[in-house]
């Protein structure tokens, strides 16, 4: 009996690999990555160099990504950007490849920076598997909090973009925010998406929002 799942398009599949293999797919790109990460931060950095730091998640909850970044004041070119994490190995391999994306060539504008999105990691490193996607978001969120950071430090406010969360389910206390979460980790239907959240269970007038939110953020991250 076959234990494979559908992919989401863009993802490597959960569990079988392209050669009927049953395991996790990896691919030499994220193995490269992982086991030889790029532009960690070493103990011994100075610092002084940076200009940006951002953060996301928690080390509580089982992931959280740490970047430094050195931004050239006059072009406003990311130069160098160090990075640590305490998370898995697709969250590694993201963060290391995204790592080489925003510097190489010169190094992206914090504009270009800011346009990167996980679809554009998961594609140089050839894919991740299915439940490790939400892996690539965090370091596109990582990113985007430096870049707020340059801004705050650099006086220019006027071009820090906040990303406010929304509550949908008063009742149950639940944000547009938890539902692209959960929609990152597989829920892909109402269903999984209230056994991950709770929401609407006690507040069914929100399913219909909930619904389009599902639908909206599927489109946003798997083009489906």
């Amino acid at each position: 009996m076959s234990h494979a799942q559908p992919s989401t398009p863009g993802t490597q599949g959960d569990v079988v690999t392209k050669d009927g293999a049953k395991s996790w797919f990896y691919t030499p790109e994220v193995k490269e990555h992982f086991f030889h990460p790029k532009n960690f931060l070493k103990d011994d950095e100075d610092m002084a160099m940076f200009n940006a730091v951002g953060k996301v998640g928690s080390p509580a909850c089982g992931d959280e990504l740490r970047v430094w970044m050195q931004v050239d004041p006059t072009t406003e070119n990311i130069k160098e950007f160090r990075w640590k994490t305490f998370g898995c190995g697709s969250a590694i391999a993201s963060t290391s490849m995204a790592s080489v994306m925003v510097t190489e060539n010169g190094g992206m504008t914090l504009e270009q920076a800011r346009g990167l999105k996980p679809q554009d990691i998961m594609s140089r490193l050839g894919g991740l598997p299915q439940r490790k996607f939400h892996c690539s978001v965090l370091c596109d969120k990582a990113l985007r909090d430096a870049i707020n950071d340059y801004y705050r430090r650099a006086g220019k406010t006027d071009k820090i973009i906040v990303e406010s969360a929304r509550v949908i389910d008063p009742v149950a206390k639940v944000t547009d925010r938890d539902i692209e979460e959960a929609v990152l980790e597989g829920a892909v239907t109402i269903e999984a998406v209230q056994q991950k959240t709770k929401v609407g269970i006690g507040n069914p007038s929100v399913l219909p929002a909930v619904e389009e939110l599902i639908r909206f953020y599927k489109e946003k991250y798997f083009g489906a």
